[in-house]
């Protein structure tokens, strides 16, 4: 299981309540019960109906297109990727309005959009119902992510 590393500055207050709701818990560590309070709280959020917050950054695009799979510039906060694009291919940078959301494990294109803002809403939307389903297989959850990829379409003619 690969791991990764945060730190967090806090207060001498904080650091002593965040030590006393750990010990509290039975947590040997801040860091075992934070991570732990922290999934909790996204979660809660999902639960809310709250947007799952994504991280966006450059990066490579592996995408299955008409013409079989092909690896672009993008962005991606992972399981997603977007590119400039469609089913067709890659565009140019600053040619026509065309994004494509794509779920990265698969490559397969969940939709195009005129704007990738639009793209960034709609993996919002899916990554608040697929958290539900941990996540799990190359593919994602298709009878609930159908509505929201129509809905998301319809909404963005």
């Amino acid at each position: 299981m690969k791991t990764a590393t945060f730190t967090v500055h806090a207060t001498t207050d904080q650091s002593a309540r965040w030590k006393r709701a750990a010990e509290a818990e039975g947590y040997a560590s801040v860091g075992t019960w934070a991570s732990r309070a922290l999934d909790s709280y996204l979660k809660q959020r999902l639960v809310a109906g709250a947007p799952v917050p994504l991280a966006w950054g450059r990066g490579r695009v592996r995408a299955v297109l008409q013409d079989g799979p092909c690896d672009l510039r993008g962005l991606i906060s992972p399981p997603f990727g977007i590119f400039h694009g469609s089913m067709a291919g890659p565009l140019r940078w600053g040619s026509t309005h065309a994004y494509s959301l794509v779920y990265l494990p698969s490559g397969r294109l969940l939709g195009t959009f005129r704007y990738a803002a639009h793209c960034k809403a709609l993996a919002s939307d899916l990554a608040r119902v697929w958290v539900r389903w941990d996540g799990a297989g190359a593919e994602p959850p298709s009878q609930d992510s159908a509505p929201i990829v129509a809905r998301h379409l319809s909404e963005a003619k």
